[in-house]
């Protein structure tokens, strides 16, 4: 089943003449429009004239968060403001907030490409939408919403918070797609418990989750939880917002990103260098139909890898693998590269441990330190103190055998380590304080 099946499943050689005719237009826009990208481009000896194929990309610097800051807040907009009808925004925790306008066109090509995600996750036009994404400045409740919308479903806009009332609305509206980020649905099955709610009396039948990185592992968690079908969606505010990328129903193996809209690179994130299909390195998107803001080789920090092999599901547009960390969120303890979701990989299939986890990094005498702190189930934790012992020692055991890294595991009481409506915060590394 597609929502613009013309276009999600052309031929390669179609699909690549779109990108070249797109990208010329894209590239002469920035150029004409945007200093910063007239300035890059001479820099590198570049005119888009001299563009003859899709590798020719290569030839171009990447464009970076810290660019979109230095040019705070317009100052990469290729759209006179009077043409951008919506602005949105990154957090900023780290900095000024990224910022990003849409032109009417951008706006209608978002709602196009999350329909698309909707239909790829098995939604459809007669489904009610419980939309638990946060609306305002970040991108994700709108675009799921508008999305939601163009599909033809009906959509319940909660935003996030209220997680009692939601449930209690899932319940009484019969919602049967949820959107949300993966860690706050298990917080919604762990308060939905306490209410003594059964997620199988519900009608839920697909979950969309997205805005942070999770496990098979999770996965296999959330749909035994929430008794639904789990798919991963990708996005980020800089490039769009949700729906670049998304499961298909059919194989969840692999996300398809949307070529007709987005060219796809992985690069080597030390070096640049551009590497083969099945490598794994960091996401690289070129946005070639974006009006108000085109971005030119935009470094994601996320890690991944890509394949072009045919998918069951008919869909012709390349796949990214689950995404297993972001390169500016890798941890390096004494010399080991892990990403937090390869340690909640570990964990998630260690029973009595809950999916709740903080990984807290010092740096003691010169030496790096990795303390795992994880939530064990109320029956395990009343249980005597030689069960507890013997669990911990199991999980500092798994994480060397499988991670190469020391660690010390410590169990603490259920509901004891915060909870997020929104994306998880899994990573206290106070090295760098």
């Amino acid at each position: 089943m597609y929502f613009n099946e013309e276009f999600e499943t052309l031929p390669r050689q179609a699909l690549e003449a779109i990108q070249l005719k797109r990208l010329r237009a894209v590239l002469e826009r920035v150029y004409n429009n945007v200093p910063f990208y007239r300035n890059s481009f001479d820099m590198a000896g570049f005119r888009p004239a001299d563009l003859k194929g899709l590798d020719d990309l290569q030839r171009l610097p990447f464009t970076t968060k810290q660019d979109m800051r230095d040019s705070y807040p317009y100052g990469l907009f290729a759209a006179p403001m009077d043409e951008i009808v919506r602005i949105h925004a990154s957090s900023g925790t780290t900095g000024k907030p990224t910022v990003v306008g849409y032109t009417g066109s951008d706006v209608n090509m978002w709602a196009e490409l999350m329909a698309r995600s909707f239909v790829s996750a098995g939604a459809h036009k007669g489904d009610i939408v419980h939309n638990a994404y946060g609306y305002g400045l970040f991108t994700g409740g709108l675009g799921a919403h508008y999305g939601a919308e163009r599909l033809g479903a009906s959509v319940i806009p909660m935003s996030g918070g209220n997680t009692k009332k939601q449930i209690m609305i899932m319940q009484d509206f019969g919602s049967t797609v949820l959107t949300c980020t993966p860690s706050y649905s298990l917080f919604m099955a762990e308060a939905a418990r306490e209410e003594g709610i059964d997620f199988r009396d519900l009608k839920l039948r697909v979950g969309i989750f997205g805005a942070e990185p999770w496990s098979e592992a999770m996965r296999a968690e959330i749909e035994a939880k929430l008794n639904l079908s789990a798919v991963d969606i990708y996005g980020l505010s800089e490039i769009m917002g949700p729906g670049v990328a998304i499961e298909c129903c059919e194989a969840k193996c692999g996300l398809h990103i949307w070529e007709d809209h987005f060219i796809p690179e992985i690069i080597d994130p030390v070096s640049g260098r551009r590497l083969a299909e099945g490598e794994r390195g960091e996401l690289v998107i070129t946005t070639i139909t974006k009006q108000g803001i085109p971005l030119i080789r935009y470094r994601t920090r996320d890690i991944t890898s890509i394949t072009y092999e045919p998918c069951i599901c008919g869909r012709t547009h390349a796949r990214i693998t689950r995404m297993s960390g972001r390169s500016d969120d890798m941890l390096i303890i004494r010399g080991v590269n892990i990403f937090p979701s390869q340690i909640e990989s570990v964990l998630v299939g260690i029973e009595g441990v809950e999916p709740h986890y903080l990984l807290i990094v010092e740096r003691t005498d010169n030496l790096d330190t990795l303390e795992i702190q994880v939530e064990v189930d109320e029956q395990l934790f009343s249980d005597e103190i030689k069960v507890l012992q013997k669990l911990s020692k199991r999980i500092e055991k798994e994480i060397k055998d499988i991670l190469g890294v020391t660690c010390s595991a410590k169990l603490v009481e259920p509901k004891t380590i915060q909870r997020s409506e929104g994306k998880a915060k899994r990573v206290i590394d106070n090295r760098k304080s």
